[in-house]
């Protein structure tokens, strides 16, 4: 078996998985004002932060170049790969992995496998590092995906944002509940649902109570030794610093990685966004 994995740049990777020779990373484009941009080759993080701040209009993110996928794929193909994983952006909020769907009949000679990630960020980095590490440690394409499953289907995160507008703008919330939202100082918090997709799981009035139902939740988790516990925000970083502290003293003593969304994602949460997920190791 000769394994690819291909991925979307939503995904968190450590700096080691990013140079493989068998890991393809597709771009998702942010547009502002009709011109598009690529996080990391044609705008910064902060870049990004600073111009949707000052931007008439908030962000657009449209869906990794199908087109792409298929050349990535002809090319595995004539390299000599056998197998292929394909692990993006949560179906819930892109169309990208129901457009990719037909795709693995078209290449008899791969065996090719789409699971829903039903997530983003570091948890889909983590499923794609888990890979290749079954991968090296000599699994059979079957048990990798077994494995797999089993991570998406326990692995769970939760968000509280700054900015009602950015939630109007996608959808999850009404232009008068942002309002009454906004004049209220509600703090949604969201979560992805077992389909993949961000609902509001609570909405939480003043941002200190919203701390503490985040807590709460992480609290509810059982084990929570056998999960990675991370923290992810953006341009949030007194807020992350806040958290780790409520952590430690609420008795919470997992290592934490701390990591930042993708300007992809914070497109859509807008700034000011902090989350807590958790994976199962």
């Amino acid at each position: 078996m000769k394994l690819a994995v291909i991925t979307d740049n939503t995904a968190y990777l450590s700096e080691t998985v990013k140079q493989r020779d068998d890991l393809i990373i597709l771009d998702i484009p942010i547009v502002f004002d009709e011109t598009s941009y690529v996080e990391g080759k044609t705008i910064s993080q902060d870049e990004f932060f600073a111009k949707m701040r000052t931007s008439k209009e908030l962000p657009k993110t449209s869906q990794p170049s199908l087109s792409e996928l298929v050349d990535h794929l002809n090319l595995l193909e004539e390299a000599g790969y056998t197998h292929v994983i394909g692990l993006f952006l949560s179906s819930g909020i892109s169309g990208f992995w129901q457009n990719i769907q037909y795709l693995p009949e078209e290449y008899p000679g791969m065996t090719i496998a789409f699971p829903d990630s039903k997530i983003t960020s570091r948890p889909l980095g983590l499923f794609v590092e888990s890979v290749f590490k079954a991968y090296e440690n000599g699994s059979d394409f079957e048990t990798i995906l077994s494995e797999l499953t089993t991570k998406i289907d326990n692995t769970h995160a939760y968000i509280m944002v700054n900015d009602l507008n950015h939630l109007v703008k996608g959808g999850r919330l009404s232009n008068g509940s942002a309002l009454l939202g906004n004049l209220l100082n509600i703090k949604p918090i969201l979560y992805f649902d077992d389909e993949g997709k961000i609902v509001v799981y609570e909405k939480v009035r003043t941002e200190k109570k919203a701390y503490k139902r985040l807590l709460d939740v992480l609290g509810t988790i059982e084990n929570l030794d056998d999960y990675h516990l991370i923290l992810i925000h953006s341009f949030a970083k007194e807020k992350v610093l806040f958290f780790e502290e409520l952590l430690e003293k609420n008795g919470f003593t997992q290592d934490v990685e701390v990591v930042s969304f993708s300007a992809v994602i914070a497109t859509h949460l807008g700034e000011g966004a902090l989350a807590f997920a958790i994976s199962p190791k």
